[in-house]
């Protein structure tokens, strides 16, 4: 614990201002490369973007620069304990202490963070809220944290016991609505909450300035959030041309999940046994993963919006670039694609459009760099050498 301790304290590299990037390939955010490029970067935001011409603060010659990658779906409080099983956080027949959970959940954000992960969003937990608090107080590394801090089920209650529950969490400080559409797909993916709930969730979210963000693996659940005006379906293993065609349509983003399904069946043993994690669970979630990539690959044709998000639990933080790799290998995806739906348009998704996701003139100073070329090879992903958010150097190591 003293070496997380240790590396948690390691915090940003203040710089003078202005800041010179040199890259030798950048990837804005927009579709765009560009070759031999510099990024100017003062009080913690992107100034200018053109050609190399001035001596530069930071050489990233040989190296590839995005946009900080954006991840909509983490769970940073999940974690393996010391004897290598699940936890979900305090309480929960948790063997850990609170504030070995708050470490733990804190080193999985650092590793987050140095995965090249700036902006993450967990849905969610309340001990979110610190952790928020923390990072944007600089007493602790970490990517900007949104949270939902809590989630909506078919037991929340009546709809309008729910808009009251709404209302509460925006009270709370949430920043999202995340509510459950449907069972997990470990117990047949089935609608679990009525329309009217899911109604008067998305309804009142909305009428409170939040988004929703619906866990929905089967078409009935994910039809009766994107006709409630919900703001993005999860997992969406199930679903039909009909259901992508009215997302389609209605403008709904769409995060269809490779990492949690893999780092589930590899990590298998430290979850078997602990709740709905049983053989039948782990069958299911195999039979899924060909159908992830197939409804990727539908709902790209019909030009549905996709972020990018993994759902990372225990196993996963700090590896979370593996999403890309499994959308373009598997999924079909373009390794622009992938990256694009890493950065501008999960920016869109948090409506963070006009800070993040890009780099360009006025955007934040949120920047990843790898060895490589993942146009090329989408396995650079993995080599993160430089990351950067709000002009604070985090990782410098080429």
């Amino acid at each position: 614990m003293l070496k997380t301790i240790g590396a948690l304290l390691a915090t940003s590299v203040a710089l003078a201002q202005p800041v010179v990037i040199r890259s030798s390939t950048l990837i804005d955010g927009r579709g765009h490369v560009q070759r031999n490029m510099e990024i100017v970067v003062e009080h913690g935001r992107i100034t200018q973007v053109g050609a190399a011409r001035q001596t530069p603060t930071i050489d990233l010659t040989g190296m590839t620069v995005m946009p900080g990658w954006i991840d909509t779906h983490v769970h940073p409080t999940w974690y393996f304990n010391r004897e290598g099983r699940l936890e979900q956080g305090p309480g929960r027949n948790s063997k850990s202490t609170p504030q070995q959970a708050a470490l733990f959940s804190a080193a999985n954000l650092y590793a987050t963070l140095m995965g090249g992960f700036t902006t993450v969003q967990s849905v969610g937990a309340e001990l979110d809220g610190d952790l928020r608090a923390e990072i944007e107080a600089g007493g602790m590394a970490g990517p900007r944290l949104l949270t939902s801090l809590r989630a909506i089920t078919e037991n929340t209650g009546t709809p309008e016991q729910i808009r009251e529950y709404v209302r509460k969490m925006k009270a709370d400080g949430a920043d999202l609505v995340k509510l459950f559409a449907t069972a997990s797909i470990r117990d047949g993916g089935k609608m679990t909450m009525t329309s009217a709930q899911i109604d008067a969730a998305c309804g009142e979210a909305k009428a409170q300035g939040l988004r929703t963000l619906v866990h929905a693996h089967a078409s009935d659940g994910a039809r009766a959030a994107i006709n409630a005006g919900c703001t993005s379906i999860e997992h969406g293993t199930f679903l039909d041309d009909e259901t992508l065609d009215l997302m389609a349509k209605k403008g709904t983003y769409f995060d269809p999940n490779f990492l949690v399904l893999h780092n589930y069946l590899e990590n298998k043993a430290k979850f078997l046994g602990i709740g709905n994690y049983n053989e039948e669970g782990f069958a299911a979630m195999e039979r899924g993963v060909p159908l992830v990539a197939d409804v990727l690959k539908r709902a790209r044709k019909r030009h549905v919006k996709i972020v990018l998000g993994t759902d990372a639990v225990a196993g996963s933080h700090g590896r979370n670039a593996e999403e890309f790799l499994y959308r373009v290998k598997d999924g079909g995806d373009t390794p622009m694609d992938a990256i694009e739906s890493g950065t501008r348009v999960a920016a869109e998704s948090l409506n963070l459009g006009s800070r993040i996701g890009a780099i360009a003139e006025g955007m934040d100073a949120d920047l990843v760099a790898v060895t490589g070329d993942p146009l090329q090879d989408i396995t650079a992903v993995r080599r993160v050498g430089f990351v950067m958010k709000g002009g604070k150097v985090y990782r410098l190591n080429k």
